[in-house]
């Protein structure tokens, strides 16, 4: 994990980034918040990105959840308000780690348009096929079926990823079965954010995640304190949309209402 501090820091924010990517895909964001007073704490989940893991693969879906677990240790050592932002799967990471927990000890948690329900369709046979191979070959590896394009209308961001050698572009079945069990889980009702003041922020033109699936569980989530927001006409990566400079103020705008 990395840290990049503030200089005059209020509260530190957790950055969890979504499925293929990486860290380095947040330079913006992340000087964007430590510019505003925030340190952050921020690092590549198993098997994507710097980390050694073979690139694509999980044994489990917990092994995210678990290191996410130690970002967040990382960021309550500086005794400050601490917040939680996960993208796309990030964001579903964010919700099993929450769910996990007796005393969470964060101050509010972001969701960008979370992965609770997939808009690329995996025909029948594939998906009845990925079962068994599960078993009997977890970690072969297939095209994920994703292109940056589908993510954001933004051509410098599309560019750049094109050249990008540590974008994941091949998924193992392990990957995508655990993906599918997950989303199954956070779907159903939790009072985890009973307490903890939750902001989700939804694309409108998301070609990626299903967003009636998102609307259906923020509406499911109990809770004192949610807000949810859909941008209209913007593509999956909110943050790194043409629109991104609003998009952050939203989000900071939430974040410092808390401290």
């Amino acid at each position: 994990m990395w840290t990049w501090k503030a200089d005059r820091p209020v509260a530190v924010i957790v950055i969890i980034h979504g499925a293929s990517e990486y860290h380095g895909r947040y330079k913006w964001l992340i000087e964007m918040w430590r510019s505003s007073g925030y340190h952050v704490v921020m690092g590549d989940l198993p098997g994507q990105g710097t980390t050694t893991r073979a690139r694509g693969h999980i044994r489990s879906f917990q092994e995210y959840i678990d290191e996410v677990d130690a970002w967040i240790d990382k960021a309550r050592t500086f005794d400050l308000p601490v917040f939680l932002l996960g993208h796309s799967m990030g964001g579903l990471v964010a919700i099993e780690w929450l769910k996990q927990q007796r005393n969470p000890r964060i101050t509010g948690i972001i969701l960008s348009s979370p992965c609770l329900g997939l808009q690329i369709k995996v025909n029948k046979a594939l998906d009845l096929a990925s079962r068994g191979l599960n078993v009997i070959a977890p970690s072969l590896k297939v095209d994920s079926g994703l292109s940056i394009d589908m993510a954001t209308r933004n051509e410098d961001v599309i560019e750049a990823d094109q050249n990008d050698s540590l974008y994941v572009r091949k998924v193992s079945v392990r990957w995508y079965r655990e993906l599918l069990k997950t989303i199954e889980s956070a779907m159903v009702p939790t009072d985890a954010f009973l307490k903890v003041p939750l902001l989700v922020m939804q694309a409108g033109d998301d070609k990626l995640v299903d967003k009636t699936m998102v609307i259906k569980w923020f509406n499911g989530v109990a809770s004192h304190n949610k807000a949810y927001r859909e941008w209209e006409g913007l593509y999956h990566e909110i943050f790194n949309e043409p629109e991104r400079e609003d998009v952050f103020k939203a989000a900071r705008a939430f974040t410092d209402q808390y401290i």
